[in-house]
């Protein structure tokens, strides 16, 4: 095992230097890419609806309307049903169900083109980087145990297309190579049932030797908990004594981090963020130190950016990669290999570093709060519980926030948390949150000032386990739902109150 670990480290490495390559000319390969997506689509019927042939520089290709998915979707449906030819060149049957909480189901195309080169590329670069940030790895001495959702058949006359969860797609159809190292079984890990697959997963794994973990914070925790329960561990260092790195993405891991460094009691574990979503795998972080994210260039996406502040216009501005700044909040457009075009992605980023490009995640486009103008995005939020969490000495398992509609002039925010210990004195807790939220956001302390259009807010505590019987409740049990954060009408808290209640 040490020699096949040896020789699987050395050739994840290799890959360093094509990355280096994109990280010193990043116009370059993106510019590169425009160019192959266009030629490649260009007879398709999106590309000749607009004219690909004649598109030959970015300042061109912007004159195509920007996308969303209700404008693509008329294709996406046709495709499902066994057309082809009309997004992308190949044949798509594959498709990506979004993870909605509360809107209704999307389904991207996943095209041969994008798992490979996308998000195979993406899973095989994670593992570069912490092999490069780690040089006695024994990473490939264990199994990686991925937690993923399942997929369905959907019958059309006498054609079949498949939908379901992006990482049920990517185990189904997993290279061997990197089938070989991942765990559980292909059978349990496509499971419809999702408690029964966490039970299986618990059963099966808590004897192996697991070396990394990935998926969302919320579902792992559920079972790593199962896992100490079976082997009547208090942590899982005792389980697990290799495991090195833990792949997270898909929520904030602030308000988790706590309860993981506790549960592994293990200083030697990493922590790796990724930014991958149904539509693409869009970022790593590559550095030890930051939590900042790499900007991956060369997975078949071309980028784009719309100020934040610009969004309701009409005909926003979009900025390629080399017009962007440091700092700012933009909304991500991507166009991919698998027909997405000029696609407006919903989630937010700010720059941090222009080189190479590096990022963070600062929320998504509609999950925000500003029914008041206080314009409290999610990293406002995730910044004010962690500060509450630390002084408090608490953690916290999940939350939401919604407006109080109080009268015409004074409102406030109502935050239901759920603690994994509740705060001894909810008031200081409050307190914290809230002078936190002024300190770094200038519009929340001006609607805050005197009480005149922001009363402070209210914090509910919620019974342990509510969230998780609350989606099981709404058939949104797995690792590809979640529930939202920040909501600017009530439907998603008074929903939840509503099962409390009932």
């Amino acid at each position: 095992m040490a020699i096949l670990n040896s020789i699987a480290s050395w050739f994840m490495k290799k890959r360093m230097h094509q990355i280096e390559l994109f990280m010193k000319y990043p116009h370059d390969v993106q510019d590169e890419w425009l160019l192959s997506l266009l030629d490649t689509a260009k007879n398709t019927q999106f590309g000749k609806d607009h004219g690909f042939k004649s598109i030959t520089n970015y300042e061109q290709f912007k004159n195509i309307p920007i996308q969303d998915y209700e404008s693509l979707k008329p294709f996406i449906e046709r495709t499902r049903r066994g057309e082809q030819n009309l997004l992308w060149n190949s044949e798509i049957k594959w498709f990506a169900k979004s993870s909605g909480t509360t809107d209704k189901s999307k389904f991207i195309p996943v095209s041969k083109e994008f798992l490979n080169g996308c998000h195979y590329n993406g899973g095989r670069d994670m593992i570069t980087f912490q092999c490069v940030n780690n040089a006695d790895t024994k990473l490939f001495t264990g199994k990686n145990l991925a937690l993923g959702g399942s997929y369905k058949t959907d019958h059309f006359g006498d054609y079949n297309s498949y939908h379901g969860d992006v990482s049920a797609i990517i185990i189904q159809n997993l290279p061997m190579w990197a089938e070989y190292f991942r765990a559980p079984d292909v059978n349990i890990a496509l499971m419809e049932n999702w408690e029964e697959k966490l039970e299986k997963i618990a059963q099966t794994m808590a004897n192996e030797n697991v070396t990394s973990l990935a998926g969302v914070p919320s579902w792992m925790l559920v079972l790593m908990k199962r896992i100490l329960e079976i082997k009547n561990e208090k942590t899982l260092k005792a389980v697990w004594p290799n495991l090195e790195v833990y792949f997270h993405g898909g929520v904030s891991f602030t308000p988790y981090k706590p309860l993981f460094e506790n549960l592994f009691d293990n200083s030697q574990v990493a922590y790796m963020q990724l930014y991958s979503a149904s539509e693409g795998f869009f970022g790593i972080q590559d550095e030890k130190v930051s939590n900042e994210m790499l900007l991956m260039l060369d997975y078949g996406i071309y980028y784009e950016f719309i100020l934040v502040s610009d969004l309701e216009e009409s005909n926003p501005r979009t900025y390629n990669l080399s017009e962007v700044q440091l700092h700012k909040n933009y909304s991500m457009l991507i166009t991919t290999n698998a027909g997405l075009w000029r696609y407006q992605l919903g989630d937010t980023i700010q720059f941090t570093n222009l080189s190479p490009y590096r990022f963070i995640i600062t929320g998504r486009t509609k999950q925000c709060i500003n029914v008041f103008g206080e314009e409290v995005m999610i990293h406002n939020a995730e910044l004010a519980l962690k500060t509450a969490c630390e002084k408090t000495k608490v953690h916290i398992i999940d939350y939401t926030v919604a407006p109080i509609f109080m009268n015409e002039n004074s409102g406030a925010h109502q935050w239901l948390i759920e603690f994994e210990s509740n705060p001894e004195h909810l008031d200081y807790f409050t307190k914290i949150l809230d002078d936190t939220l002024k300190n770094i956001n200038s519009d929340y302390e001006a609607k805050r000032f005197n009480n005149y259009i922001l009363q402070q807010p209210t914090i509910t505590i919620l019974p342990k386990g509510t969230f998780y019987n609350w989606l099981k409740a709404n058939n949104k049990l797995g690792g590809q739902f979640k529930v939202p954060r920040l909501n600017n009408t009530r439907a998603v808290v008074d929903d939840i109150l509503n099962y409390i209640s009932t």
